[in-house]
């Protein structure tokens, strides 16, 4: 065969393969999830509210070496299952550890199925508190005051209370060597409205996500707990937002 023809078959096989849709690496009718560097990823499930309607809801994947850490569950333990699948069967890795963020059903709802899976949950004691009040709810077995480190892989992860503001026990999750945090509901993507504000301390908030900037100035990777995920801007968006 002619070099020329290997090329126009190349060219052919290659131009018929159908294009990836943006860079997500899962989609399902209840789960997605999104690549956001080599070693982050973001989930997104459903939940269904009076208020907001059918609303998607976010979290955070971090892989070291040949383990993972999740940033609040699925919004159920059906769609936990699922992402906890895609983790351990596909990606090979091992669930060392899943954090939630604060009391609310879009970040525990589906708890139970990490527990099912033998992973360690973490959360601050004022949200086990909180939970605690919510017999439908599950409790995170391990807590914390104010700040915690665990290693995933050789990496380090910060989980850190920076005061109150979607509710009075929210934290964020930091990866220094990503430059990335998970800031959950506390932080809104572009364009966001306040959302939800049942448990909010709106005359701290601004003030709360100043701390977070003031702390670590530097992100390249900032995920909110709906919508769309950015860097810094992020946060100054909803220091704004709260002024």
């Amino acid at each position: 065969m002619k070099p020329y023809s290997v090329l126009i078959i190349l060219f052919l096989f290659f131009s018929c393969k159908p294009a990836k849709k943006g860079n997500t690496n899962y989609a399902s009718e209840t789960l997605k999830i999104q690549q956001i560097s080599p070693n982050v990823f973001m989930h997104i499930s459903y939940l269904q509210t009076n208020d907001f309607g059918n609303v998607p809801c976010n979290g955070m994947i971090y892989f070291n070496k040949n383990e993972a850490i999740v940033f609040d569950t699925p919004t159920n333990d059906a769609v936990s299952k699922e992402l906890i699948d895609w983790i351990e069967n596909e990606q090979k890795k091992i669930v060392k550890a899943v954090v939630v963020t604060h009391f609310h059903v879009d970040c525990l709802g589906g708890l139970q199925q990490f527990h099912n899976n033998g992973t360690p949950s973490y959360a601050h004691y004022a949200t086990i508190e909180l939970v605690q009040q919510d017999p439908k709810k599950v409790m995170p077995k391990h807590g914390f005051n104010n700040s915690f480190e665990l290693t995933i892989g050789e990496e380090t992860v910060i989980l850190q209370f920076f005061g109150e503001g979607h509710t009075s026990d929210n934290i964020v999750g930091y990866i220094p060597s990503e430059k990335a945090l998970f800031g959950g509901c506390l932080i809104k993507s572009l364009k966001a409205g306040k959302g939800n504000l049942e448990d909010a301390n709106v005359n701290a908030w601004s003030a709360t996500v100043e701390n977070i900037k003031k702390e670590i100035p530097t992100l390249n990777i900032v995920i909110p707990g709906h919508g769309k995920y950015g860097n810094a801007e992020l946060l100054d968006y909803t220091i704004q937002l709260f002024k």
